[in-house]
């Protein structure tokens, strides 16, 4: 699209205009806590604006088509609700009311990229203040083209692989709908498996958490916020969300302010660290308060202790869910304790533009707080090139292009590293070329759960089926494909043709799990076992003998139990999505080697949640050998993990020898290497993950068993040996007080070079 540089105002132009100095005034001392110098332009755009005005740049609503008028609409966009076309008519021209009357400041979820033009254009030419509108929808690990999940791309424990995944998810987006903004990545920490967002964000460590959502929000961004294919990032939730108790979505959160700051914190400073400039406040409640509309953590804590001058919206109508926490009384209160609170945008309730003008007028809300919301908004869309161009990431003559092929190669690839080899016993993979195969489960030929949930943008053409990557790599004559159940439900004679098809193979591949509709967004689980038929298929198949390999599909860590657990091989491979059964076809198949590591901590079993490694040391541990009577364990389970956080396999065998330090001491103010010798023993090139971790085992606030400082990825060709090293501040020792003061006190520290975060001889070091 041209750009629509006539709609652009100069700055000093239009400051020879009036300007209300009174409302100039008002606001300087609260545009001082915005980054960067005041925009007098701004201010004066605010000075203009009335009232409701003001208010509806506070009004997010989703984008209605004008094609939604077109008998059977529904059967181009089925997302679309069942109007009839005077219906739609009718909505549509009720929203274009008010955007023309100004009252409209985000867009959400465009079904096409006309929407946005028809919106945006109404916006800019047909309002009194020629406002540019900005855009947003959900994606998070794809559009057309979709990537794993992002918990599977942080087991690849490479985060410029999400910067590049991210990157192409922007390029998509910009160029199939012109949206300017994502709400993305989560970068909540998950320490509950039973919680289904554990599958949206990067795991339980607060360092690989960081880091990812570091490098998605420069994927997402690209060149800067002017990018015309970036798209601007919106870290979610602030603040506690993964701490939901139970794994409950939506739950409240309890929690110390000290463990709020040194676990969920982080990652939120990364990706601000990382040029976000937007943050959506969270579902939960944090001591007791719902997240928007508590002023401690979006103003206090995030305006004025870090120093966010960007935006916060709310989750979906969360300001308007104040009423159901029992914190407001009405829409009214919500609205005003939402706004007062800092947040600045709500989405889609529409009580803002309802309530705001009236309790300004009366006197119950301080216009200064509506002004300062207002100019961060305006500040926003100004950074973000609006102003400028209205429509800087509309490009209709390209949208109708495909994907690029090279998104499909990097699809491929990061299922590839996504992937998690658990178990391998007698190196039954990678399986010969000339190997007989039943593949069998539910998941077999499934194509309706490749994907994983948030992936709304997928287009009709199916994602790669597990069936239809290994019908590229094996004989028809050696391939033998059954259902054997349903995800939840029995087939009749389905586990009697799967056990027939197993008998008639050399090797089983049994492909269970998790649908997509059991993970995400209110898919909380209170036992993160598989469904009892795929179990029932599962001891069925594993009675006859054959060997057996585990394709587990899920968006979490899971329980696994009988056949599951016991048998031959286990490779976790989440939803991989676009590429998927060609990504896990290869890995199997021996063309590439695994090289995933687990994000979460596989459990035992359910009642071990919340279970994570860097949990407190205990004062009743139980030593291995000794009796778990009146020490810290479950009744019939050891106090231990299936498989720990960071474990995974290759194809070839990797050595650790005792890591090393080449000095004694380390001052406060000083540094630390150390190192170990990895060797590739076995017969394969291997990617191996290098993890270095920390103890302090005497503090005054206890201090994690172990806690991740760092890592690297290396590649050994059979035979090879390696030295890796880490060189580590000793800043990175310190731990928050009580009082979130950072301290680092003098004594010895515990440092591990480790495949996985319970393997390792430790090396000592002294802080003088």
């Amino acid at each position: 699209m041209k750009k629509t540089t006539e709609l652009h105002v100069d700055r000093r132009q239009f400051l020879k205009g009036s300007v209300a100095t009174a409302i100039v005034a008002s606001i300087a001392g609260c545009a001082s806590q915005v980054q960067g110098q005041q925009d007098s332009y701004l201010m004066s755009l605010i000075a203009k604006m009335t009232l409701a005005e003001k208010a509806g740049q506070l009004h997010m609503d989703g984008v209605l088509s004008p094609k939604m008028v077109q008998p059977n609409f529904q059967k181009i966009n089925p997302f679309t609700p069942n109007f009839t076309p005077e219906q739609a008519a009718g909505l549509l021209a009720a929203q274009q009311a008010q955007i023309r009357s100004g009252q409209m400041g985000m867009m959400t979820s465009p079904e096409d990229i006309d929407s946005v033009v028809y919106a945006q254009t109404s916006a800019v030419k047909e309002t009194r203040l020629k406002i540019p509108l900005i855009f947003g929808a959900d994606i998070i690990h794809g559009h057309h083209t979709i990537y794993p999940i992002p918990l599977a791309e942080a087991a690849s424990f490479e985060p410029e692989l999400a910067e590049r995944t991210a990157r192409a998810c922007a390029v998509e987006a910009t160029t199939n709908l012109g949206i300017d903004v994502t709400y993305a990545p989560m970068v909540d920490i998950a320490r509950d498996q039973r919680w289904g967002r554990v599958m949206e964000g990067a795991g339980e460590d607060v360092l690989l958490g960081s880091r990812f959502a570091a490098a998605r929000v420069k994927g997402f961004q690209g060149k800067g916020l002017t990018d015309p294919k970036g798209l601007l990032a919106c870290p979610k939730h602030f603040l506690g969300y993964g701490a939901a108790e139970s794994g409950l979505d939506y739950a409240g959160t309890a929690m110390s302010n000290r463990l709020l700051h040194e676990v969920y914190l982080p990652p939120f400073k990364a990706a601000f660290d990382a040029g976000a400039i937007f943050t959506m406040a969270a579902f939960n409640t944090v001591d007791g308060v719902p997240s928007t509309g508590n002023k401690a953590l979006l103003t206090d804590l995030l305006r004025t202790e870090m120093g966010f001058s960007g935006v916060v919206i709310s989750d979906f109508q969360s300001e308007l869910e104040l009423i159901n926490h029992g914190f407001a009384k009405d829409e009214r209160e919500a609205a005003k304790l939402a706004l007062d609170a800092g947040c600045d945008i709500g989405m889609v309730s529409g009580i803002y533009p309802k309530y705001v003008p009236q309790l300004v007028q009366s006197g119950e809300l301080d216009e200064k707080v509506l002004d300062l919301a207002v100019y961060r908004i305006l500040d926003v869309k100004m950074r973000a090139g609006l102003f400028d161009d209205p429509f800087l990431r509309v490009d209709q003559a390209h949208a109708a292009d495909k994907a690029p092929a090279a998104h499909l190669a990097l699809a491929r690839e990061a299922g590839h590293k996504s992937i998690v080899l658990l178990k391998n016993t007698g190196q039954l993979l990678p399986l010969a070329s000339n190997a007989k195969v039943a593949l069998i489960g539910p998941f077999a030929r499934d194509t309706k759960n490749v994907d994983g949930a948030w992936s709304p943008f997928a287009p009709q053409v199916a994602s790669v089926s597990l069936a239809e990557g290994f019908k590229a790599k094996l004989a028809p004559s050696n391939l033998i494909i059954e259902d054997g159940c349903g995800i939840s439900e029995a087939i009749e004679g389905g586990i009697e043709r799967a056990v027939e098809a197993a008998s008639a193979a050399d090797v089983v591949l049994l492909a269970v799990g998790e649908s997509a509709s059991m993970s995400g967004e209110a898919s909380s689980r209170a036992s993160i076992t598989l469904p009892a038929v795929q179990q029932q298929l599962a001891e069925a198949i594993a009675a006859t003998g054959k060997p057996v390999v585990i394709l587990l599909r899920n968006g979490r860590a899971l329980a696994l139990e009988g056949a599951v657990k016991q048998a031959q091989a286990i490779v976790v491979t989440w939803f991989l999505g676009t590429q998927s059964g060609h990504a896990i076809a290869d890995i199997v198949m021996g063309e590439v080697s695994p090289s995933g590591r687990l994000p979460v901590t596989f459990p035992i079993a359910s009642g071990q949640q919340p279970y994570y490694y860097a949990r407190e040391s205990s004062g009743r541990p139980t030593p291995v050998g000794e009796s778990p009577m009146f020490k810290s364990h479950f009744i019939g389970i050891p106090d231990d993990p299936l498989y720990p956080f960071g474990f995974g396999l290759t194809y070839s065998t990797i050595e650790y020898q005792t890591p090393t330090v080449y000095t004694a001491s380390v001052s406060k103010d000083g540094s630390v290497t150390v190192s170990a010798e990895i060797t590739n023993t076995g017969e394969y090139e291997a990617t191996e993950v290098v993890q270095c971790y920390m103890q302090d085992p005497y503090a005054r606030i206890v201090q994690p068993v172990r806690k991740l400082l760092d890592f690297k990825k290396v590649t050994l060709q059979p035979g090879e040996q390696q030295t890796v090293s880490f060189t580590l501040l000793a800043s990175q020792f310190a731990y928050l007080d009580q009082k979130l003061n950072k301290v680092l006190e003098s004594g010895t520290i515990k440092l591990w070079v480790a495949p996985h975060a319970r393997a390792g001889e430790a090396v000592e070091i002294d802080v003088v």
